[in-house]
């Protein structure tokens, strides 16, 4: 059953597992924790384990949780040593209110914290997967955040947003509800007069990014509209459904399911497990730049061969995650190359047949094979 409608998000036959990802706007104010909101989201979280879903949770608010103890400006993101002195300092914190609101309803907190690397690396995403499924049969509610006072500027997924529905794929969970300070996707910024907001939206395209600033509002928090059309496109390569809500009511879930305010994003396909996560991938080492002939041919189901390749981008090894991309820069896939860098230049643009002379060894059929390979 696929959820349809934001009802369903409480229906626990169209949405036996959900994802909730709380912003740090909503959890964290100017006198620290918002205790007495959070205690009554908890309240829903316990309403949707008592009527048989698991939840599992994707909370902000380390980093301005520790600035706001460690008295650091800019809300400890001043600078990379600020936000990860503050998130050592506010995990503590974050983790502890968890656990002891969850266990005022009987209910378990489990702390993950995770980098990029987890969810990138196939082994650790596995591993992550295995935890996640013991934690949830357990009984146990999961809270999971970034690792940010390891994490650095180029390894780190900078955002909760995306860092729910890579968690969302891991977990195989029915929905993400990303609880933020909008309402929802509008049809263009929602400070313009005539802004509408959009119910439902049936695939992330090139014109509903359009629609989306890259700003948060709060400027509280790392993400804005445009990280959360990337989680929306995450998910939907695992057929996962996606709301952005407006998480600042006293009850923002109920506001989600019975007022029906918010934009659910519906996944139009869903693709295998180890394709999803290669699609979901936010870290990739190249790029594979291919002809119009080459397009075609991978839109139709075929592998990529060198024939279509016109150039190639950036270092990288055989079986490296790269992305596959036309002309005009738009990413077609991402696929795990068969060759290394330096192979793919002197092969780009050749037969099969002249491999051998080439490379002076026998060729791989293709350069990415389409087993290895998801189109976006």
């Amino acid at each position: 059953m696929q959820i349809a409608r934001l009802s369903d998000l409480a229906d626990k036959t169209a949405c036996p597992r959900l994802v909730v990802k709380v912003g740090s706007s909503l959890l964290v104010g100017k006198e620290g924790a918002r205790r007495a909101w959070l205690e009554g989201l908890v309240a829903e979280i316990a309403a949707a384990r008592a009527r048989g879903q698991d939840v599992i949770v994707v909370s902000s608010g380390a980093i301005a949780l520790g600035a706001a103890k460690l008295g650091l400006d800019k809300g400890g993101r001043g600078s990379l040593a600020d936000a990860q002195a503050a998130a050592a300092v506010g995990q503590i914190a974050l983790s502890g209110l968890w656990a002891e609101l969850l266990g005022a309803h009987g209910l378990t907190a489990a702390q993950l914290l995770l980098t990029l690397e987890d969810l990138e690396d196939r082994r650790r995403y596995l591993n992550a997967t295995a935890t996640l499924t013991r934690l949830l049969d357990a009984g146990a509610v999961p809270v999971i955040n970034e690792n940010d006072s390891v994490a650095t500027q180029e390894i780190r997924f900078g955002d909760n947003d995306r860092l729910a529905a890579r968690v969302a794929q891991a977990a195989r969970a029915s929905a993400v509800l990303l609880l933020s300070d909008v309402d929802g996707l509008f049809d263009r910024n929602p400070r313009e007069p005539g802004a509408q907001l959009l119910p439902v939206v049936h695939g992330v395209t090139a014109e509903v990014r359009a629609m989306a600033t890259g700003e948060s509002a709060s400027g509280m928090g790392s993400g804005g509209m445009t990280s959360k059309l990337q989680a929306a496109e995450i998910a939907e390569l695992a057929g996962i459904a996606l709301v952005i809500a407006n998480g600042t009511a006293e009850a923002p879930v109920a506001r989600v399911v019975e007022q029906g305010i918010g934009t659910l994003f519906v996944p139009r396909r869903r693709a295998r497990a180890r394709k999803a996560w290669l699609g979901g991938r936010l870290r990739l080492k190249g790029s594979l730049v291919v002809d119009a002939g080459a397009a075609r041919a991978l839109a139709g189901g075929s592998s990529l061969l060198a024939a279509g390749i016109v150039a190639v981008e950036g270092t990288f090894a055989r079986g490296d995650a790269v992305a596959i991309r036309d002309g005009a820069g738009t990413v077609l896939a991402n696929g795990l190359c068969e060759y290394d860098a330096a192979e793919c230049a002197a092969i780009l643009g050749r037969q099969s047949g002249d491999h051998a002379a080439l490379l002076g060894y026998a060729p791989r059929p293709a350069v990415v094979h389409r087993d290895q390979l998801v189109l976006l």
